[in-house]
């Protein structure tokens, strides 16, 4: 289990995702690690409670129902500038990650999640004695063919605010063909050996 600053207790952690399950089990993990756990499962919920609470974390999903959790990023950030927020998806591509990171995440995660992964992912540059100097170490095999075509997708999707119809016209694809795409899981980022 990660040690948590002292700090960490003084403001609250914003949890918000439409799905009860995950939240209570989440909720319940990061307070057994020191978080003070405010939940939400919408948007405007998540609004009313970071106008009350100012919270120093933030875990959002990228999907509550029909709304988008990208969008909510910057809204959170003027509510409360120095809000670390982490996002979390059940369907991760490159395009959404640094869309998340443009809008003011601080880091994005796929699920499933554990609790630990979370921790260390909002606490990641709250140690001052991380050294930055290290290069990200290199992929140690290309991406899967399969794997590119649905990072392209998600881009174009992304930049197409995420219409269909207009994204399947850029890619030069039938509409219906696309949705097939996007209805399946994304493909591994490494073929298994």
């Amino acid at each position: 289990m990660t040690e948590l600053p002292q700090t960490v207790t003084a403001r609250p952690l914003l949890l918000v995702d439409d799905d009860a399950t995950f939240v209570r089990v989440l909720a319940r993990a990061l307070s057994s690690r020191g978080f003070e756990v405010i939940t939400a499962t919408n948007f405007d919920e998540a609004r009313a409670l970071t106008r009350r609470h100012q919270p120093r974390y933030c875990v959002l999903d990228l999907k509550l129902g029909e709304e988008n959790g990208l969008r909510l990023i910057p809204e959170l950030h003027a509510l409360v500038p120095d809000l670390r927020v982490l996002l979390l998806t059940g369907y991760a591509s490159i395009a959404t990650a640094v869309e998340a990171i443009k809008r003011g995440a601080h880091d994005y995660l796929s699920k499933p999640v554990d609790a630990d992964a979370v921790v260390r992912a909002l606490l990641d540059g709250d140690n001052a004695d991380i050294d930055d100097t290290d290069p990200p170490d290199a992929p140690e095999a290309p991406l899967a063919l399969r794997r590119l075509e649905w990072e392209h997708i998600q881009r174009v999707l992304t930049e197409c605010d995420g219409n269909i119809s207009e994204t399947a016209r850029r890619l030069g694809m039938h509409r219906r063909t696309l949705q097939r795409k996007l209805s399946k899981h994304p493909v591994r980022e490494r073929p298994e050996q």
